[in-house]
């Protein structure tokens, strides 16, 4: 890493923890500014640079070797009850997924395949 990334990823963090002050006290950006001798552009620069700062990291994190497992779900099981209870909820991040008595076993074994998947 040269000096250049190494001074870009300084800048990065302190603007990350300005930011991270700012919208933590609650208050109004340009109050919060105002309270810490901060211009607010110069505020929304850092916020803007952060932001792009995240979507990169982001983009990265997405190109790695994932496999995307498909699950093929008859017709009567993709059709949900809002009235009935099932047995079996299996919940992993924001994924939630649930099973009813009739779901077959290589139904299960699919959602499950999928399921190891989920970041």
């Amino acid at each position: 890493m040269d000096t250049r990334e190494v001074t870009r990823q300084y800048r990065l963090s302190k603007w990350i923890e300005i930011v991270g002050e700012c919208r933590s006290s609650g208050k109004k950006i340009s109050a919060w500014c105002a309270e810490n001798n901060i211009n607010p552009k110069q505020y929304y620069y850092w916020l803007k640079r952060v932001r792009t700062a995240a979507c990169e990291s982001l983009q990265v994190i997405g190109t790695g070797d994932q496999t995307i497992v498909p699950i093929k779900m008859p017709d009567h099981l993709t059709q949900t009850s809002h009235t009935s209870q099932s047995p079996a909820i299996l919940r992993m991040g924001t994924v939630t997924l649930e099973l009813n008595n009739s779901a077959s076993t290589e139904l299960i074994a699919n959602a499950i395949k999928a399921l190891t998947n989920v970041r």
